[in-house]
């Protein structure tokens, strides 16, 4: 070994590879209009779905409802388009079954009422309580309900929540009657939604209705 040739010592150098991660782009996205989603539905186009929800929301391919709740806005001449309250149930209660009732329901029975609506109301078998989704205030309630109530089904509802109408049972009855006299209910349905959801004081209110108008 040549003198004062110095052996350096054997350094080790390790090269880590950055991993990059490939962003998806809003046009990969398959998001349908008018479509409501949740943060965790995004997982599809992206592991860190927080993050891809407010990249989309800073895009303007989402909109924000409340919070995790976005929707995808169907556009017109005048803007995006609300999403239907239908829609907005069917995320906000993870599928779970509802139907809207309400003063509008109330008032489209012909019996008389003309309460206004301050918030629609949700029967369903999940939540219970005052929410606002997009800016539109829901009262939700835990209320049993058959599968595609019938008109019979909003009567029993009807006297069940007179007051918030603003009338009493007791002047709905005439209206009734006149209504099951002239057909537009069926008797036999009725019967069949007051014994089933109506409460012994509802029951005592229509079935003689049903009884006097035949």
């Amino acid at each position: 070994m040549p003198v004062g040739l110095e052996i350096q010592p054997l350094k080790m150098y390790v090269i880590f590879r950055r991993k990059h991660t490939v962003m998806t782009q809003a046009k990969d996205l398959k998001l349908v209009p008018g479509r409501v989603y949740r943060t965790r539905q995004l997982s599809a186009w992206g592991a860190n779905t927080a993050r891809l929800a407010k990249r989309l929301v800073a895009g303007g391919e989402l909109l924000p409802l409340a919070h995790g709740l976005f929707v995808h806005p169907a556009k017109s001449r005048f803007g995006p388009v609300p999403p239907a309250d239908s829609e907005l149930m069917r995320v906000f209660l993870d599928g779970e079954p509802f139907v809207f009732t309400g003063p509008d329901r109330w008032n489209a029975l012909g019996l008389g009422t003309s309460a206004l609506q301050a918030m629609t109301l949700v029967y369903n078998t999940k939540r219970s309580g005052s929410f606002k989704l997009g800016q539109r205030p829901f009262q939700l309630r835990r209320v049993a309900f058959p599968k595609d109530p019938p008109a019979e089904w909003f009567v029993v509802d009807l006297f069940e929540h007179a007051d918030q109408a603003a009338t009493q049972p007791e002047a709905l009855v005439g209206a009734l009657s006149k209504s099951l006299q002239q057909g537009r209910f069926d008797r036999k349905k009725l019967k069949e939604m007051v014994e089933t959801y109506g409460t012994k004081r509802t029951q005592a209110w229509i079935l003689p209705c049903l009884e006097t108008a035949a």
